[in-house]
């Protein structure tokens, strides 16, 4: 099934709002002075389907979001996992040496939005 217009503005939507919270993380440990673990394009995702699963729980339905779009996404995710590491790890390795975790969201969703955009309509 290929998204709408409406999910994929959502989903960008709730990025971007991760992204942001990251940054205002990385900006809070810098402040005290602690240093951010690692942070991988896995954890980006597992952060968007909790966010998903939160949104989908709490204003779903008034927002479009329909009860199967969370396992929907988990296996869309699941299949573009190694397209998706691969990517980001590509544009972090001609980046800036140590990315934020901002930074690994921010490279994540696009992947995942690409990978969304992309696939076939006739499943």
């Amino acid at each position: 099934m290929r998204l709408s217009g409406h999910i994929i503005g959502l989903l960008k939507e709730y990025m971007r709002d991760l992204v942001e919270q990251a940054r205002q993380e990385s900006q809070a440990q810098q402040t005290f002075g602690f240093s951010a673990p690692p942070y991988q394009p896995d954890h980006a995702i597992a952060d968007l389907l909790a966010i998903l699963d939160d949104r989908i729980e709490s204003e779903g339905v008034q927002v479009g979001l329909p009860i199967e779009f969370l396992h929907d996404m988990w296996r869309r995710c699941n299949e573009a996992r190694s397209e998706i590491s691969d990517r980001v790890w590509l544009e972090i390795s001609i980046g800036p040496p140590g990315p934020s975790k901002a930074r690994v969201r921010e490279l994540t969703y696009a992947s995942v939005i690409d990978y969304l955009e992309r696939e076939p309509s006739g499943e």
